[in-house]
């Protein structure tokens, strides 16, 4: 088995990801970038390699049953286990002019698109990786996550924090109580596992509408998944400190 740490990006091939494997793979990470396009996956790889790192392709559809199953087998087969999952994959759901998701107007398919992407995806993986990432002397988990999930924020008249968005914000909160419930059962073991806040970051998730590049949305992520041992978990974290639950 290789010394070399080992890391898995969902939805890396592009934005906040991409620039996660990328940032991970210049500390010396062996990095998996898992993309449900092939195309774009390839691209992603071919890319990171140019610049050093040691990246490789992991087929991956986080709201796949199966996908998320091989995407386990893969990483077993080239690595021998995971020493941090980052769970950036994530999308926004169906939006109104201005980014507004109206609650009294939503879709029901549509939000269950959404969870099944921003939390339920989330399970699916870390079940399927936590066998690998047991192997790890220090294994990391970061479910990436949002300022528009902290319900601290989002209920204060006084904090400016965008469109009403009744899908997504609501599943970033799910996903917040979830990283909880997870910190909860892994305690007394080696795994940290907390939430990270990119902030309003200009990709193509936003409309490229936002004062923050990708690499600064990278930055906490990063941090977190190359946590010390006795570092903090079940936490949400921006770059200015911890977000409010």
């Amino acid at each position: 088995m290789s010394e070399t740490m080992i890391a898995l990006v969902t939805g890396a091939n592009k934005g906040i990801g991409y620039e996660i494997a990328a940032g991970l793979g210049s500390l010396g990470y062996r990095v998996g970038v898992g993309a449900r396009d092939a195309a774009r996956r390839a691209t992603a790889v071919g890319k990171l390699r140019a610049v050093g790192v040691d990246a490789f392709g992991v087929p991956l559809d986080v709201t796949d049953d199966q996908s998320v199953t091989d995407a386990a087998e893969l990483i077993e087969r080239l690595a021998g286990r995971l020493d941090a999952l980052v769970n950036n994959a994530g999308i926004s759901g169906e939006m109104d002019p201005g980014w507004v998701q109206d609650p009294t107007a939503l879709d029901l398919e549509a939000l269950r698109t959404v969870v099944d992407t921003n939390v339920m995806g989330v399970v699916r993986v870390t079940n399927a990786m936590l066998p690998l990432l047991r192997r790890s002397t220090s294994p990391r988990i970061v479910n990436v996550s949002s300022s528009v999930g902290s319900l601290t924020r989002q209920s204060d008249p006084d904090i400016e924090i965008g469109p009403i968005m009744g899908a997504y914000a609501p599943s970033k909160s799910f996903l917040n109580a979830l990283t909880v419930q997870y910190a909860r059962q892994f305690a007394g073991t080696s795994i940290l596992i907390n939430a990270a806040c990119p902030g309003l970051v200009a990709t193509d998730f936003t409309g490229f509408q936002g004062p923050r590049t990708p690499e600064q949305g990278a930055a906490t992520a990063i941090r977190l998944a190359t946590l010390p041992d006795g570092g903090p978990t079940g936490s949400f974290f921006e770059d200015d400190g911890v977000v409010p639950w």
